[in-house]
């Protein structure tokens, strides 16, 4: 038998989410059936899968050893600690990410991701100790393409990052992106409607029409400047579909410079496509319950980023 008591960072989540992320060995329908069979208790008691479990609280788990992790994995202790941070408070860590970085890893073993960056960072900072959490670790709040340069928002703690990913998801986060194009655009200003699908080769599609299998996302644009073949574009994504900046440029006749993929020419330097994440606002209604309610009204901007100089170099 294990017990685990519940602290600040597992609380407030059902019993079969605590469970799931603490005992990852575990099969989900031998937990679901522990749980109706008494080998999983809270507090000595029966308990119910949805059951809310708060600060305090103990889980009794009776079970074979097999299910429980002892290895703690500390790989990210292999990676660099060192983030460029833009914001920092007891809640959240707001960074720029340069281009060429990955967010999350995308393949087994180690490898270099802002992710695990953040975890060496709180670790130095005695901030996160491996040993001592149970169901969460510090997260990304969202992510942005490995060669994206920008604005990334991190979770210290469980509260927070549930609170960031219902303001993202409410769109109380107001994500500004700054791109170099082909062309410019016939309208200097729109706010665009379309209908948006990922296909093959994890190229998006994007239609001026509702269809099945397309989603529906929003994009407002201005330009910015322009100059021979090339324009500065500011771009509020006020939807979050994986390439819609990539794909609604090209669709509108204008590619993002070094974005071959969608459309645009191949470039001597053999750029990715010039794309930066370089401003947020925040905008918390007052009536929502939040952990995060001074944020209201902040806004934060990169004060430098790559594409100024590779704009005035073309």
């Amino acid at each position: 038998m294990r017990e685990f008591k519940i602290q600040e960072n597992d609380a407030n989540q059902r019993v079969d989410k605590f469970i799931e992320k603490t005992l990852k060995k575990l099969p989900k329908t031998l937990m679901y059936k522990s749980i109706r069979n008494k080998k999983i208790k809270v507090n000595r008691k029966r308990c119910e899968i949805s059951q809310r479990l708060q600060v305090g609280d103990t889980v009794q788990c009776f079970l074979a050893e097999e299910f429980f992790e002892d290895q703690v994995d500390i790989s990210f202790l292999s990676v660099p600690s060192q983030l460029d941070i833009i914001y920092e408070d007891h809640n959240i860590v707001i960074v720029n990410k340069p281009s060429g970085l990955l967010a999350h890893k995308d393949e087994e073993g180690v490898q270099d991701t802002l992710a695990d960056r953040f975890l060496h960072y709180l670790y130095d900072k005695k901030e996160y100790d491996p040993y001592q959490s149970q169901s969460f670790r510090p997260a990304l709040c969202h992510r942005i393409d490995r060669n994206t340069q920008g604005i990334v928002m991190m979770a210290k703690n469980a509260q927070t990052l549930r609170d960031m990913n219902m303001h993202i998801k409410d769109k109380d986060v107001h994500k500004y992106y700054m791109c170099i194009v082909e062309n410019t655009p016939t309208r200097k200003q729109d706010n665009l409607i379309l209908w948006h699908k990922k296909g093959a080769n994890n190229k998006v599609e994007v239609i001026a029409n509702p269809k099945q299998g397309y989603q529906k996302i929003e994009t407002a644009y201005r330009v910015l400047k322009t100059k021979q073949a090339y324009s500065l574009v500011e771009i509020q994504l006020k939807t979050g579909k994986s390439h819609q900046i990539r794909a609604v440029m090209s669709y509108l006749g204008c590619p993002l410079y070094g974005d071959v993929k969608y459309g645009a020419k191949k470039n001597k330097r053999n750029d990715y496509q010039a794309l930066c994440a370089y401003k947020i606002y925040f905008a918390i209604p007052d009536e929502k319950q939040s952990s995060l309610k001074y944020l209201d009204g902040k806004t934060l901007e990169l004060e430098q980023h790559d594409l100024q100089e590779l704009y005035q170099s073309l």
